[in-house]
């Protein structure tokens, strides 16, 4: 015999997922990996603030200091981003990821940077 499932169950179940769908549909690929790489360290808002932070004995860059940020190009951003924080006289703390993203998902990743530190 088939078990059926109890519609308030289905119900009950859509209401769950959907505000999940909806914001993982209006995430940008960028934000997503940023949430899944980043926010550890540099925090949700991206203000280097992540739960890590404080037993560091570097602090994390904040990503959404504009004049800091404007000193960066890209080019640095996908290096660092890539090979890690030496690879730009920066913090060892800082990891590479270019085993774990390819090239189009560290654009992105450089892209949400921007959007956080000079959108309006």
């Amino acid at each position: 015999m088939k078990k059926q499932i109890a519609p308030t169950s289905v119900l009950l179940m859509m209401s769950i997922l959907a505000p999940l769908h909806s914001v993982s549909a209006d995430t940008s690929e960028g934000e997503k990996l940023y949430g899944l790489y980043c926010v550890q360290c540099h925090g949700t808002q991206g203000d280097g603030k992540g739960v890590n932070a404080s037993t560091m004995s570097v602090q994390p860059r904040s990503h959404i200091e504009k004049t800091e940020m404007a000193q960066r190009t890209d080019q640095e951003l996908f290096k660092v981003i890539a090979e890690g924080g030496p690879s730009i006289n920066k913090s060892v703390l800082m990891p590479a990821w270019k085993d774990n993203m390819t090239e189009e998902q560290i654009h992105a990743l450089v892209k949400h940077l921007r959007k956080l530190c000079c959108s309006e």
